[in-house]
């Protein structure tokens, strides 16, 4: 039953690659992968177990597929309320703020452009709030698909890049810095800039060589015929800075009360909603409901929410066969204890399965040391903030980032492969030198 699971794990994994020759929606692909896994799982208990007790608590207690459903929950809501912000801004054009004062449409400049604003937003945000945020903005600004797709690749990994030096930036570094493996902040933003931020740079630069041109921009919906602005000048203003100061709320939700982060999403979706509502209560019916959530929650892609529910199932049942930690400690015993070997293949690793788990196998293998390199703040936590945060750039669904801007730009995994994950490569493999050249 072990070697079944991974087996099906990786025809589903094949199956989600090769979306379209096989004509077969991603989403459902991982959605048969996760309950299939989770299934053999279930017959894979001999009759002396307690079924509904291993569900729901696991075999040695730490928490089964209920524990691994409240994690998903919390992504899935968190990504549902900032999907829903980011098209209630948009539905009332509040993008135009920020995309009216990007003139330049030369191509090079452009992306450097949107990367640096990624890297800096995704450490106040999130990455994935803030590849939710960017790739709308892109939509306004580029209307060739296949260009934007370059452009989207890049801010996958320029919102993975930032996130990782930041606590609050990525849900791995944020792990490490609740559990006590990284609780000193200044030293995680001083230690692991550098490195992120060369993640960042060696990518874009070589990219930015190879684009020449200019991007065509699409046209503005003011200038289409028979066309009437829904809204003011100040309602767009309004409605951008509220949402954004929505988003940033976020995490000073969760610092402030240690509840889980889609709580703060839904509770700022919440007061722009009822804001919206009496903004707009005024105005007919058929001028209102495009600007209301329910009229915006239509245009959710549901398929993403469900890829994700499905992907992170089947991750979560190796993580509960104890195939992850049994990888982990196979790292170890190969590299004989090296640190740096050792995260970097965790890191390319997280492209594969899901960076979370991983970090928990890492959490749980290691204790934190008095001295050394494994003390809270030690270079080995240090480099798995940086390794994790940062390697799942190298296939699209390897992060949060890539799967939401895949489900939102409908992105075909071949291509990114093709196009975008060598550069994440050489990008990541050139941070962690950067690192290990800090620090050895």
């Amino acid at each position: 039953m072990a070697t079944l699971i991974i087996i099906i794990f990786i025809l589903g994994y094949v199956c989600i690659a090769l979306e379209h020759p096989l004509k077969i929606d991603k989403a459902a692909s991982a959605l048969v992968t996760g309950m299939l896994c989770w299934t053999i799982y279930v017959f894979s208990l001999d009759g002396g177990h307690d079924i509904i007790h291993i569900i729901e608590h696991g075999l040695d207690g730490s928490g089964g597929l209920y524990h691994h459903m409240f994690d998903i929950a919390n992504i899935l809501f968190f990504l549902l309320g900032a999907m829903t912000i980011v098209e209630l801004i948009d539905a009332h054009e509040g993008f135009a703020v920020i995309t009216d004062r990007i003139k330049t449409k030369n191509s090079s400049k452009l992306l450097w452009i949107i990367c640096v604003l990624t890297f800096f937003f995704s450490a106040a945000l999130d990455n994935l709030t803030t590849t939710i945020v960017m790739v709308s903005l892109l939509r306004k600004l580029i209307q060739d698909v296949k260009t934007r797709w370059i452009f989207v690749g890049m801010v996958v990994i320029s919102a993975n890049a930032g996130g990782a030096w930041s606590p609050i930036g990525d849900v791995t570094t944020t792990m490490l810095w609740i559990k006590g493996q990284l609780p000193n902040v200044p030293k995680i933003i001083t230690d692991l800039f550098i490195p992120s931020l060369v993640t960042m740079i060696v990518p874009l630069t070589i990219l930015s060589l190879t684009l020449k041109g200019e991007i065509s921009r699409p046209m503005k919906q003011e200038n289409l015929d028979h066309y009437t602005n829904p809204t003011s000048l100040g309602e767009r203003t309004f409605v951008f800075f509220l949402g954004l100061a929505g988003l940033i709320f976020v995490p000073v939700f969760k610092t402030y009360t240690h509840l889980p982060p889609f709580m703060g999403m839904m509770l700022s979706l919440g007061i722009l909603w009822t804001i919206t509502e009496i903004m707009h209560k005024g105005k007919s019916k058929t001028q209102k409901h495009p600007l209301s959530v329910i009229g915006v929650l239509q245009k959710i892609d549901t398929a993403s929410v469900l890829f994700f529910l499905g992907i992170l199932l089947a991750v979560g049942a190796l993580q509960e066969f104890g195939h992850l930690r049994t990888a982990a400690e196979g790292l170890d015993t190969f590299f004989d204890g090296n640190i740096f070997s050792i995260n970097i293949i965790i890191g390319l690793l997280s492209s594969i399965v899901d960076n979370v788990p991983l970090v928990a196998a890492a959490q749980g293998m290691y204790d934190i040391a008095p001295t050394g390199d494994f003390a809270a703040n030690g270079r080995f936590w240090q480099f798995l903030a940086f390794c994790a945060g940062t390697g799942g750039s190298s296939l699209i669904i390897g992060s949060a980032a890539g799967v939401a801007a895949m489900g939102l730009e409908k992105i075909d995994f071949v291509w990114y492969l093709k196009k975008i994950s060598w550069l994440a490569v050489i990008g990541y493999l050139s941070g962690a030198l950067v690192f290990y050249l800090m620090f050895v």
